[in-house]
């Protein structure tokens, strides 16, 4: 293989073959590729992009760089679900159990959070025992079972993307939708899924910060699943502030309880019950969406999603109590309330500066492997349009003893207050299929 050749090829604007592409990906995971050719070719991509049979190609290469997930002996069709990530982002917990309890088979695997954004694994993590590792035919039993289970990414899988990403954090190309794209599409490929559906975050919150760029990116992902015979549904959704009301894990858990129990924030249900929906149409458990939806609605409200929920906490050693105080999880030592500083309507309330402000807690971890304290983290108490009182609290901080002094000052900054009467964005903004 001549690297050199790829490289000058595509830096030059022209396409890719699918055996080239291929050649480059084995060159990749065997290390063959010194990592300065790697940014060569990565910066190459920043600037001269990829059209839609080049990212399939790349997608499909890295998927099967290493393991791939045999999900075949899980009856019906395997659908999964991804967000870009987000502040506040707990949707996986609600949608999951709703889409299995209306007979969707979800076999999910998945991420540690990194920065401001929770990862699931740690939310789930956080409940008591909960067990995120077990033998690939418990695995699969607990599927063909329950319809659901959840557990921590193996290290072998798409190893390709693993290297391309190191080097793209380091080289400024980290923004190139045709690698993003391919690196989120790799991973659940090679997880087995055959339905997908995305939840593309935009915002001050999430990694696309425009709209454009969100729905260049869902675009770019639903034609990877045209391409490569999967079905895929993205959602663009609002991150301006965070979901629902908690943020960091135990609090996130929960909050969905509560929303599986039909008394969690609305933004929260809306988004879970479309995305599960979607789940439900992908898995061909409805006809249409609109029926999809009903079928949500129905499991919500019978409480089959709360108890598809408690089967697959108590099947992977998950201590919950829904008739204890907090579901019996723990609490933090530390309660500080946040005020206001004058009266008047919440224009926005700034998802980045609230989750570095549960980072900064220990909700969340700066370096991979760093520990984190599932039991911090921030309640707001009020959305944008609220109306606040000066020397109102509009938020609780749960917190250990570790930078709470500058947690509170990020919270108090990232309200912004107006007397002005304020229009709230929209929550999901588009739908690309």
């Amino acid at each position: 293989m001549n690297a050199e050749s790829i490289i000058r090829r595509k830096r030059d604007g022209q396409e890719l073959s699918q055996s080239e592409i291929q050649e480059l990906v084995k060159g990749i995971s065997n290390n063959q590729i010194p990592d300065y050719q790697l940014a060569a070719f990565a910066m190459a991509v920043y600037f001269q992009s990829m059209n839609t049979r080049e990212i399939s190609d790349l997608t499909m290469a890295m998927a099967y760089s290493g393991k791939v997930m045999d999900l075949s002996g899980i009856a019906g069709i395997k659908v999964d679900k991804h967000s870009t990530g987000g502040v506040g982002d707990k949707t996986t917990l609600v949608a999951m159990p709703l889409a299995a309890a209306a007979g969707v088979p979800v076999a999910k695997m998945s991420g540690r959070g990194l920065g401001h954004t929770g990862g699931t694994i740690d939310k789930f993590e956080s409940i008591p025992g909960f067990q995120v590792e077990m033998e690939y035919s418990e695995f699969i039993e607990q599927v063909n079972l329950i319809n659901a289970a959840i557990v921590s990414q193996t290290g072998n899988l798409v190893p390709a993307d693993k290297r391309l990403y190191a080097i793209r954090d380091v080289t400024a190309t980290i923004e190139s939708i045709p690698l993003i794209a391919s690196s989120i599409m790799s991973k659940k490929i090679a997880c087995g899924a055959q339905g997908i559906v995305l939840d593309v975050k935009v915002g001050q919150g999430a990694f696309m910060k425009n709209l454009d760029e969100a729905q260049q990116l869902a675009r770019a992902m639903v034609n990877i699943g045209k391409e490569t015979g999967r079905q895929a549904v993205a959602l663009i959704t609002d991150m301006e502030q965070p979901l629902g009301y908690a943020i960091g894990n135990t609090l996130e858990v929960i909050e969905a309880i509560d929303t599986l129990q039909g008394k969690g924030p609305d933004d929260l249900e809306h988004l879970s019950v479309e995305i599960a929906a979607y789940m439900v149409l992908l898995g061909k458990k409805a006809a249409s969406i609109e029926e999809a939806r009903q079928k949500v609605k129905s499991v919500l409200q019978s409480g089959q999603g709360l108890q598809k929920f408690l089967a697959i906490a108590a099947a992977q050693q998950g201590k919950i109590d829904v008739q204890k105080p907090f579901y019996g999880f723990g609490s933090a030592p530390v309660l500080k309330e946040v005020t206001v500083d004058e009266s008047g309507y919440i224009a926005g309330i700034n998802a980045l500066g609230i989750g570095k402000a549960a980072m900064l807690l220990g909700a969340g971890r700066e370096k991979i492997g760093a520990p984190i304290d599932y039991s911090v983290g921030i309640k707001l108490l009020n959305k944008q349009g609220d109306y606040v009182k000066k020397g109102q609290a509009i938020a609780l901080i749960h917190a250990g003893y570790k930078n709470l002094k500058l947690a509170e000052e990020l919270i108090r900054n990232s309200v912004q207050v107006t007397t002005e009467k304020v229009k709230k964005t929209p929550l999901i903004i588009d739908t690309v299929v």
